[in-house]
């Protein structure tokens, strides 16, 4: 392994970690070019099994830019992907067929003949036939040299559902309710997503002589650690795995979260304690034990096995103080200061800032501070149609109560119409659609930030070019993104910023919007030699562990039903937002629990008592 991979102790599958998502891509690639490398120099194929999703993305663009760099020549490559919807047509925008041409096979000189993905479209009597078919082609290929895997909420690899037969070919699967749930987002509705896929088998996924199974994001946590630390179980098939003689895990820091090395280590043996985990480790034993900060004893220490940490930095009372006053100094009424600043929030959709900080921008505002937001993308894809169809209807009837603009409005109202009459389950919004759905995100965002007294002049919508695509699928970012955020701090000069951290979102965009504010930031620090402060916030997805949090703003009950008020505001996401996630609550709901237990977990430790909290951690230039 490269030093940018360090390797999981304790894991029965070998696990390791890495810093960004692009080091792992990179680093995946790199293995994938070295066999294509190899076998192009013996005249012999590679074979390739490839599977589709957020998490590979990384992987082909570095796959395609050493083709298009470096000369990697994939003309004697075979590909074998894993699985593919049934009952999609190659060209619908959710089949695996079209994502991977769109994504990699149209980005190098890979020969068509030597792409192989189940046919969606096969007849229902014939897919027996064509899936003995496919284990053929694998076998007269030579067998797969290395197979990619991702890996699903409830252990799923490929579409082999939990109590998937281990020795299993490839076939028709009915799809798990989690992995239809998981899949809304690309159908626009769940109830769009097919009941059935055709699927390689576990068996033939253990043929492959290599395996590398890829994971990113926090929500990939706890799968990843019953794959890799629990018993094997038919129920979570990646635990299946465990047979193969090269099989390993390559996870960033987010996916690796709940593995022991990573949440516990000390339980491993010796560890270097750093303040940071001495800080885990204590507010940990709290938890475990149910004791405030200030209570624990020696015994408390030597029965959690922390007898090491004891030895170094004891006596109990020492240590614990030690870490009460590190958390005490994260208690901050104003986290922009008290002289005058201006600040930036931004926000990846449209609402991401009133969720998660809404608090803090109230209090920012009260502090007199020129509080500014910037929205990055419209998250005009997340707009409902009857929303768009109802906003339609509006303007052409306000325009004819007033006689206003007779001639366009009604072309609106029609084509608007006419476009979502038209629309076939799963398929993209019509550019009309999408300028309908972008104005209702537009006002919604507008009076939510102006609840929490931020002033409309102090918003900007961004409109960043990366999401613009009507899809869920969103293109890399690039420099016209760069440049556009990068102008905005420029002109604006804050001394602080504010980005969303949370990488949980189900959609990618969060991570996208911090990769391209960071690379903002970098510019910046290398023309100007210094950059402004950066905190980052979550809440809508997921909250910060209390031994993450830097600066926990409290907030009051007023706070709280002002920064619940703000949220209300947007209301195409009320009630039923259309791509919820795996957290059924409404975000309103989901702030204020997570506040309130953020809060709940401060008074625990014997530390103050708050109403509600909102957590932020320090950026210090390592990738998310």
């Amino acid at each position: 392994m490269t030093q940018i991979a360090r390797p999981v102790r304790g894991t029965l599958i070998p696990c390791f970690v890495f810093d960004s998502d692009r080091d792992l891509g990179r680093y995946v690639a790199h293995i994938l070019a070295g066999i294509i490398r190899e076998r192009n120099s013996c005249g012999q194929t590679a074979v390739l099994g490839l599977p589709t999703g957020s998490t590979p993305v990384g992987i082909y663009r570095e796959l395609a830019r050493m083709h298009r760099e470096e000369g990697l020549d994939f003309s004697q490559v075979v590909t074998f992907n894993l699985d593919e919807y049934f009952g999609l047509e190659p060209d619908r925008l959710q089949s695996y067929h079209r994502w991977m041409h769109e994504h990699f096979f149209q980005h190098v000189n890979i020969r068509p003949e030597n792409i192989h993905i189940p046919d969606g479209t096969v007849a229902l009597e014939d897919v027996e036939h064509h899936c003995r078919q496919y284990e053929a082609a694998i076998h007269q290929a030579g067998g797969i040299d290395v197979q990619l895997l991702g890996i699903g909420r409830n252990g799923h690899i490929g579409f082999n559902e939990p109590f998937s037969v281990p020795n299993s070919r490839t076939r028709l699967a009915t799809l798990d309710p989690i992995t239809r749930k998981d899949a809304a987002s690309d159908f626009f509705s769940e109830d769009n997503v097919p009941t059935q896929a055709i699927t390689m088998g576990l068996g033939t996924i253990l043929e492959a002589r290599k395996i590398l199974l890829v994971a990113l994001g926090e929500h990939k946590g706890g799968i990843i650690h019953e794959a890799a630390e629990k018993p094997a179980t038919e129920r979570v098939p990646a635990t299946q795995l465990r047979g193969h003689p090269d099989v390993t895990f390559l996870l960033d820091r987010a996916a690796a979260g709940k593995l022991k090395d990573v949440a516990t280590p000390w339980a491993l043996g010796n560890v270097d304690w750093t303040d940071s985990l001495i800080k885990k480790a204590v507010l940990w034993l709290c938890d475990q034990t149910g004791k405030a900060l200030l209570k624990l004893d020696d015994n408390d220490f030597r029965e959690h096995n922390l007898h090491q940490l004891l030895r170094q930095h004891g006596p109990a009372q020492s240590v614990a103080h030690r870490v009460f006053r590190w958390m005490m100094d994260t208690i901050e009424y104003h986290p922009a200061g008290r002289e005058h600043q201006r600040t930036i929030c931004f926000s990846p959709h449209p609402d991401d800032d009133v969720i998660s900080m809404g608090g803090t921008l109230i209090r920012m505002v009260e502090d007199g501070h020129e509080v500014h937001v910037a929205y990055m993308t419209s998250g005009n894809i997340a707009v409902f149609d009857h929303d768009a169809r109802q906003l339609a209807d509006l303007v052409t009837e306000v325009n004819r109560h007033f006689g206003i603009d007779h001639e366009k409005s009604p072309q609106l109202e029609n084509q608007v119409l006419h476009d979502l009459t038209d629309k076939v389950p799963g398929q993209p919004d019509s550019q009309a659609v999408l300028d309908i759905k972008r104005l209702i995100r537009w006002a919604e965002a507008k009076a939510g930030a102006m609840v929490c007294g931020c002033r409309e002049e102090h918003l900007h919508f961004l409109d960043l070019p990366f999401y613009r695509t009507g899809t869920i699928s969103k293109n890399p970012v690039g420099e016209e993104d760069v440049r556009l955020i990068r102008e905005l701090i420029e002109r604006v000069n804050p001394s602080q910023i504010y980005v969303a951290g949370d990488l949980s979102d189900p959609h990618g965009t969060h991570r996208v919007c911090a990769e391209a504010i960071f690379l903002a930031l970098g510019e910046i620090e290398a023309a100007h030699g210094g950059r402004p402060e950066v905190l980052l916030y979550r809440g809508a997805w997921q909250e910060w562990a209390t031994h993450e949090i830097e600066i926990a703003v409290p907030l009051s009950p007023s706070d709280i039903q002002k920064k619940r008020a703000a949220i209300f505001r947007h209301e195409s996401q009320k009630d039923s937002a259309l791509f919820p996630g795996s957290d059924s609550r409404e975000f309103w709901q989901r702030a204020e629990d997570r506040n309130r237990h953020t809060s709940d977990a401060y008074n625990q430790l014997g530390l103050p008592e708050y109403f509600a909290m909102e957590g932020f951690v320090r950026w210090k230039g390592r990738p998310l």
